[in-house]
């Protein structure tokens, strides 16, 4: 029985999966309690399966990018349960799930782009071609230096509305998502460190990374047209 967790969005999310489908998930209800939400999610899951946590085979852990603490509570409970469970943790990007979940419902039928909120007026954002493959990012930056008229999932078009006028309906990580994407190896496997990308954590002096292109120029093999 595989566990996935995502705590690099204000809600928490967790799931667990059998190898064939999605047995359970669960999200939480109220914003910004990664550190009180977490664990009683997983009891909650493991109880709703009738399982414990021995009978747990791996852990499937968002990356992130997110802000510090949220990532930090779901690393460290990801790694601590696989050093005491003596189970593999993998780490996914966050931005990835997102994207899983937008290509797997259909909700675009092109190249798009995931953008999370970032806090100081900044969002994470990375663009994939349509069959959910990563091209660029994920970076961090303003909204209004990346403004497009391209589809944009996640929470940027609802906080950032001028500059991602075409949203799409999947606006956060799901777990459950994110342990079909590492069952079925349709995501790309990390190791289970944070995707911090804040410029203050980079090194002193290094450029501040290229915005993205818009993928609204970007055709179907991903190459600019």
């Amino acid at each position: 029985m595989l566990l996935a967790l995502d705590t690099a969005t204000p809600l928490v999310t967790v799931a667990l999966h059998d190898g064939d489908r999605v047995v359970v998930e669960h999200t939480s209800e109220q914003p910004m309690k990664h550190g009180e939400h977490l664990a009683p999610l997983i009891a909650r899951c493991l109880d709703d399966a009738g399982i414990v946590r021995q009978d747990l085979t791996a852990i499937a852990v968002g990356v992130g990018p997110g802000p510090f603490t949220g990532l930090r509570v779901g690393l460290v409970t990801a790694r601590t349960l696989g050093f005491v469970l003596e189970l593999p943790v993998y780490g996914v990007c966050s931005l990835d799930v997102v994207a899983l979940e937008v290509v797997g419902t259909g909700a675009a039928d092109g190249p798009f782009l995931v953008a999370t909120d970032a806090r100081r007026k900044e969002v994470y954002l990375a663009s994939y071609d349509a069959d959910g493959r990563r091209l660029e990012g994920p970076v961090v930056t303003r909204p209004a230096e990346v403004a497009t008229t391209a589809p944009v999932a996640g929470a940027g078009p609802d906080l950032y509305p001028d500059a991602f006028p075409t949203a799409l309906a999947v606006t956060r990580p799901s777990a459950g998502w994110l342990a079909a994407g590492v069952a079925a190896e349709d995501v790309e496997l990390l190791d289970p460190e944070p995707l911090y990308l804040r410029r203050p954590d980079a090194v002193a002096g290094a450029p501040r990374k290229p915005a993205l292109r818009d993928v609204s120029s970007l055709d179907s093999s991903g190459t600019m047209s």
